[in-house]
This record gives structure tokens, C-alpha cells and sequence, in this order.
């Protein structure tokens, strides 16, 4: 694969991510894909969706899981409803998310990504353990695979993440690095953070926001990529310091408005193209 290949987060069926065939009129060479709903997590649909991306030339590099009943609305809901850390959907959400690894081993992936939630800032709270075990389960797992575990950034401060890295103690635990997620959730400046926590990072988004007025209690703003506060060239540099030459994941969540997603796409695909020409 050559250096930073253009990628863009794509879904089939749920999920935030751009349909296929957008990439593929956008030529974008690359894609993560939201993990589809269970019904279409079959091998016969994993074998048409390999053919897919054969005909059209693109290269699937990181399958992401999501669950029913996460909400993005705000910081609290978040800490509520998102990934593995809330204890009364930690156990079927844990199988699930095996599923999808499962899923993503049909597709010959050998990354899976996923938001694991706001992990305990008190490494002493009996939740802080609870989430180590099931961190180690889905590592487990993923290790009979082949598969490396990504973990997306946002939720905690590069500190606590490398923490929480270490006490996990799995060898194919990494990071899914996004800049804009240190920014709307409040949690680090995103070039210190990406520095930080560099070596654990074995793939990225690309997306750009805007602080909030109290940052870690309300929402920053996503915005275009190059509009916001990232600092899109110097992220690019950093991210060539610290040796990531992997894809360069375009994020745009926009669902509900196509045509701007798909325009915002195209616009961001060719300022990456433009920095990585001058970056070298």
C-alpha cells in the first residue's frame, strides 16, 4: 500500500459512514466500514461484499461495531449509552461485538474498531477492573482471529488511554486516532495527544471541529475538515513524525444530508491529496 492512501468511513446498511459506491465515484481507494446489522452479517453477504470491493479496486482496512440504543446527544448520554462500559448492555453488546469480529474475519479484515465509552477516570473504581476484563475478552478473541483491536480516541485524555493500554496488558490492542473527538468532547489538544499516545496508533480519521464554550461539559462542534480547530497540515506532519503511514480515513457525520456529505467528502479527499503532495 502506498503512503496514506485516501480512506473514508462507508456503511451498508446503519450506521454513519457513506455508502460504497460513494467512495467509489470519489475514487477514494480505501474504506472502514460500520458493521452492519446482525440479519447481514453472513458469509454469503461477506462474499458479495468482497466482490464488491474487488470490482471496484477499494481496499477494506478496519471494520467498526456500534449497538442499538448508543446516543450521541450529549456528554451525559454518552457516559449512559455508548459502547461497553455501561454494565446492563456490557454483555450482549461483548458478544455482539465478538459477531462483528467474526464478521470482519469473513471480510479477510484484520482490524476491528469501536468507541469502548467513557472509561473510569479513578483506575481504583470497581467499573475501572470491570472494563479491563472485557477489554481483554474482546482482545482475546480478536487474537484467535488474527485481529488487532482498535480503539477509538475521544472519550479520555492520551494519558489515561495510554493507562488504560497498559493495564490491559494484550499485545494487539491499539488506537484509531481522531483529532476532532479530543476537541468536541474536551479531553486534550490533538496534536500533544496523537504525540503522546503515537505508538499504539494503527489507523485515524480525518475530521476537524470546533471547542465549546466549556469544553468536557457540552459538545464541540464537528465541522468541515480544515475548518475547525485541528490544524489539518500539522496533524499530517505529526502523524509523519510519528511514522503512521497508513490511510487517511475522511469521517463525516452527516447522514441525513447525502449530498453535503458527499461534497464535504470530495473537498476533504482533495485537501488531503494537496497536503500529502506538499508534506512528501
Amino acid at each position: 500500500m502506498e503512503k496514506w492512501p485516501i480512506g473514508v468511513f462507508t456503511s451498508v446498511d446503519a450506521g454513519l459512514g457513506v455508502k460504497l459506491e460513494v467512495a467509489s465515484e470519489l475514487g477514494i481507494p480505501t474504506i472502514q466500514l460500520h458493521a452492519p446489522a446482525k440479519a447481514t452479517r453472513t458469509q454469503a453477504n461477506a462474499d458479495k461484499f468482497l466482490a464488491r470491493l474487488a470490482e471496484l479496486g477499494i481496499q477494506l482496512t478496519c471494520v467498526f461495531g456500534g449497538f442499538e440504543g448508543e446516543s450521541y446527544a450529549d456528554i451525559p448520554t454518552v457516559t449512559k449509552t455508548v459502547g461497553l462500559v455501561p454494565p446492563e448492555t456490557r454483555a450482549a453488546r461483548t458478544q455482539e461485538m465478538k459477531e462483528i469480529a467474526d464478521f470482519a474475519k469473513m471480510l479477510k479484515c484484520g482490524a476491528v474498531g469501536l468507541h469502548l465509552g467513557f472509561v473510569p477516570h479513578d483506575t481504583n473504581d470497581p467499573l475501572y477492573n470491570d472494563v479491563l476484563v472485557v477489554t481483554r475478552d474482546l482482545c482475546d478473541h480478536c487474537k484467535k482471529n488474527g485481529q488487532n483491536v482498535h480503539l477509538e480516541t475521544g472519550q479520555e485524555t492520551a494519558d489515561a488511554l495510554l493507562q488504560f493500554i497498559g493495564d490491559v496488558k494484550r499485545d494487539n490492542l491499539f488506537i484509531n486516532f481522531d483529532p476532532a473527538n479530543m476537541i468536541l468532547y474536551g479531553t486534550g489538544e490533538p496534536i500533544e495527544a496523537l504525540k503522546k499516545v503515537g505508538k499504539y496508533v494503527r489507523s485515524i480519521h480525518c475530521k476537524d471541529g470546533k471547542w465549546a464554550a466549556k469544553p468536557g461539559e457540552e459538545w464541540g462542534q464537528e465541522v468541515p475538515l480544515g475548518e475547525g480547530a485541528v490544524g489539518i497540515e500539522n496533524y499530517l506532519r505529526t502523524l509523519d513524525e510519528i511514522g503512521y503511514s497508513g490511510p487517511l480515513t475522511i469521517e463525516r457525520e452527516i447522514p441525513q444530508e447525502p449530498e453535503r456529505q458527499k461534497a464535504e467528502i470530495s473537498h476533504a479527499s482533495n485537501l488531503l491529496t494537496k497536503l500529502k503532495q506538499k508534506i512528501g
